[in-house]
């Protein structure tokens, strides 16, 4: 049994508007966040130049190198999501037609993506919390006093993941629905 097309009220106006909305959340962190790394370059050249030219140095200075790098991989890791950019293991992927490849991107944010995302946001949850509680900072003398803020990325990384996740699984149901104007994610553009 084949199932026809559907074609949602408005021309599926609302259903795109929300996958839309739910990676807009993705693209507009990932693009934001993308200039760390340009900041990272540009501190971590410094840290050097000031260290070996001018014999001075700064441990927040230092710090805020790994704050910057880590709040990219984990702040980033939807955006990295959103554009497919995920490393997989595609050997029977890529031969699977465009329904297979959506039942296996489903099947995997369903089993895998979303129980991970959870499980990450609640082992984290004490750890962040206990370090808001005492406002932790840095263990270093002239650190950045504000670790709990790092910390933190241990809650967001996995929420905003899983809003992504959230933006697969419509995405995906839609086309496996027969719902016209909205591709898989592998399909995609990254421009919805």
């Amino acid at each position: 049994m084949r199932l026809k097309r559907v074609s949602p009220p408005g021309n599926g106006v609302t259903l795109r508007s929300l996958v839309a909305a739910l990676e807009a959340v993705a693209d507009r962190t990932g693009r934001l966040v993308s200039w760390l790394s340009f900041f990272m370059v540009l501190i971590a050249f410094l840290v050097v130049v000031l260290r070996y030219v001018f014999d001075l140095g700064w441990i927040a200075m230092q710090e805020s190198v790994t704050y910057m790098h880590a709040a990219l991989f984990t702040l980033g890791a939807a955006y990295t999501l959103r554009r497919n950019g995920h490393v997989r293991v595609d050997i029977f992927y890529q031969k699977l037609s465009r329904r297979g490849r959506a039942w296996v991107d489903l099947l995997g944010t369903l089993l895998l993506l979303i129980p991970v995302c959870i499980f990450i946001a609640w082992v984290g949850w004490d750890y962040v919390r206990k370090s808001w509680e005492v406002m932790e900072g840095s263990r270093e003398a002239g650190g950045i006093p504000a670790v709990y803020l790092l910390k933190t990325l241990m809650i967001v990384m996995p929420a905003l993941v899983l809003i992504q996740g959230l933006a697969w699984i419509l995405r995906t149901g839609f086309f496996l629905a027969g719902v016209q104007g909205i591709p898989p994610p592998d399909e995609d553009d990254g421009n919805a």
